[in-house]
């Protein structure tokens, strides 16, 4: 068993060694494959894609200061510092405090005419974030779209992603919808995410962010492929998409004479001749008597007696020096101390400022709404999904306090199993690596899933190792009991130690078949010995004790015979008891047969 013990030790040591090895290694980035008819399919592989694959922004925001109108925050595509892929390129916001704004076209602009859409891509706040936004937005086609002049006011049909200010976590999904009456944009929010996501702002790792709109007028939105909200468009929308058939009469105003009052103060009350407004609300206990044994001359708190002034106690610079009062110990005993004083108790006569009570209004007619009227502006769009803005690129416009959020592997396409592969291809394994990459979040399986597909024997090695130990304990718990010779002794009537063995003991049953037969033979001897032992056992009980000492053995038979035959006088010559003694040895003997 030591040296089983011993031997997982070393195995362990082994296995930990290989498992740094598994963990200095870095996955190579690999380029995804590019699923067929993708509207956008966007990662990075070297610093110039920067400029080759996205626009910068170059406007001013309209109504901010000078200083901060320009979007001149710095974007870079780089390995990022705790990237957990070698060689993989991400784009970079480099700077806090700005506004930055970048952009890039579409492949072919997107109609909502398919059956599905699906919106994805990565964000990593890699220094956690404490105010600003990393999500995107579908620039609405246009003629006159200039991804140049990028900014706050560029018209978008969907906004999708995280942001955070203080404690207020967001998870947006916003749609601009134009008004088929009045021709207006308003924006739709979807309902907050109930799902706790504050980790996903804090933990410096990859998340996957999935937006899936469908032409059922369903969406739903996954965090790292996991669901956090199913909605509709037509339900889960704040404002809703349609407008309420009816609406309040903007003209309608609240009669002059219209009365919400639904209590009044009784006019017609009055205040009682006897309340005494004045009267105290306590008064002194009269028939209070002071407890005996209360010690009127002792105060209930005393100096300190073993506190010494300071010796660095300046008396001009600090007052005079007093020392702190503990409570009198004299008083400990004593029903109180210092000088007694009648207690207070609730007046009785006290009523308080008098005032009219409250009845209900005869004039009430409630509260008054103004009336409704045919919404001029209403419309039933049952196909919103269909009725959405087209799109022709998708840009990122944000401020943020924080710098360094990484955006990587960005995926517009009209099916989720398609965006499913592509994630399995990239934010997957990014995942991870960052998972083994980080110490505090790296599992024992991951660590045996790594080695085993490096060294497979070494795991076979080290699950042999643990499984022999822990195999020897369980047959050591669960192996049959050893039965006591004090148990067995007392279920059957084979010899202990400390009996001795007399005539009327049997043998022990063997199983061999002959040791049996003669057995069987050695019992049927003792028997028919223990027969005539009884026999003559009882030719010694009916003995008479005065009879004669000479008696033969022939007298003794014919004794016998005359008793068998004649039970008169077998009752007559028993009538003489045996003796103690012989009574205790036959009792005795027969005990042991039995």
């Amino acid at each position: 068993m030591c040296a089983g013990f011993v031997l997982l030790f070393l195995i362990l040591g082994t296995f930990a060694d290989d498992v740094k090895d598994v963990e200095r290694k870095k996955p190579l980035f690999q380029a995804p494959k590019t699923p067929p008819d993708a509207y956008l399919v966007l990662f990075f592989e070297k610093p110039s894609d920067l400029k080759t694959k996205l626009v910068s922004s170059l406007a001013k925001k309209d109504g901010a200061d000078e200083a901060i109108a320009k979007y001149d925050g710095q974007w870079a595509v780089e390995i990022e510092e705790t990237a957990a892929l070698d060689n993989d390129y991400s784009l970079v916001l480099k700077s806090k405090a700005k506004h930055h704004a970048i952009a890039t076209k579409l492949s072919r602009p997107i109609r909502f005419d398919q059956n599905e859409l699906v919106v994805q891509y990565e964000v990593k706040f890699a220094n956690g974030i404490d105010c600003g936004g990393a999500y995107l937005k579908l620039i609405s086609d246009s003629p006159h779209l200039d991804l140049n002049n990028f900014n706050d006011k560029t018209p978008y049909t969907i906004m999708f992603g995280p942001d955070k200010c203080g404690l207020d976590h967001k998870f947006h999904f916003i749609i601009r919808y134009k008004n088929p009456k009045t021709g207006e944009i308003e924006e739709k929010h979807a309902k907050k995410v109930t799902s706790d996501i504050d980790r996903y702002f804090s933990d410096k790792r990859t998340h996957l962010y999935t937006l899936v709109l469908r032409s059922d007028n369903t969406f739903e939105r996954y965090i790292d492929q996991v669901k956090v909200q199913s909605g509709s468009l037509l339900k889960d929308m704040e404002p809703p998409i349609n407008p309420p058939v009816e609406i309040d009469d903007p003209n309608d105003k609240r009669p002059d004479d219209w009365d919400e009052r639904e209590t009044i103060v009784d006019s017609n009350a009055k205040k009682p001749d006897d309340w005494d407004e004045d009267a105290p609300e306590y008064i002194t206990d009269e028939t209070a008597v002071k407890p005996e044994g209360w010690l009127d001359d002792e105060p209930e708190m005393v100096p300190d007696p073993d506190v010494e002034k300071p010796k660095d106690w300046d008396s001009e610079m600090d007052g005079e020096w007093e020392a702190p009062l503990i409570k009198n110990k004299n008083c400990e005993n004593a029903p109180g101390c210092g000088e007694w004083h009648k207690p207070q108790i609730k007046n009785p006569n006290y009523k308080g400022k008098w005032s009219a009570p409250l009845i209900p209004n005869p004039a009430f007619k409630g509260i008054w709404k103004p009336a409704k009227i045919p919404n001029p502006n209403y419309f039933k769009d049952e196909e919103p999904f269909k009725g959405l803005t087209p799109v022709s690129a998708v840009g990122m416009e944000l401020w943020s306090m924080t710098e360094n959020i990484v955006f990587d592997n960005f995926l517009i396409v009209d099916s989720l199993r398609a965006a499913n592969e592509f994630a399995k291809e990239t934010w997957a394994i990014k995942s991870d690596a960052e998972r083994l990459a980080d110490p505090k979040a790296h599992s024992v399986v991951d660590a045996v899933r790594e080695t085993y597909k490096e060294k497979p024997f070494l795991v076979f090695g080290i699950g042999l190792a643990c499984a022999i130990p822990l195999l020897l304990c369980l047959w050591y718990v669960c192996r049959p009991a050893t039965r006591s010779p004090v148990a067995v002794h007392k279920k059957t009537d084979a010899l202990s130690p400390d009996d001795e063995p007399t005539k009327y003991d049997a043998p022990r049953s063997v199983n061999n078949p002959r040791q049996k037969v003669d057995a069987n033979e050695d019992e049927e001897e003792a028997d028919e010995e223990e027969e005539e032992e009884e026999e003559t056992e009882d030719d010694l009980v009916r003995v008479p004790t005065n009879a004669s000492g000479d008696v033969n053995t022939a007298k003794v038979a014919s004794g016998k015979a005359d008793l068998e035959s004649d039970s008169n006088e077998e009752s007559t010559a028993t009538k003489t008891e045996p003796s103690q003694h012989e009574k205790q040895t036959v009792h005795k003997r027969r005990s042991r047969k039995e």
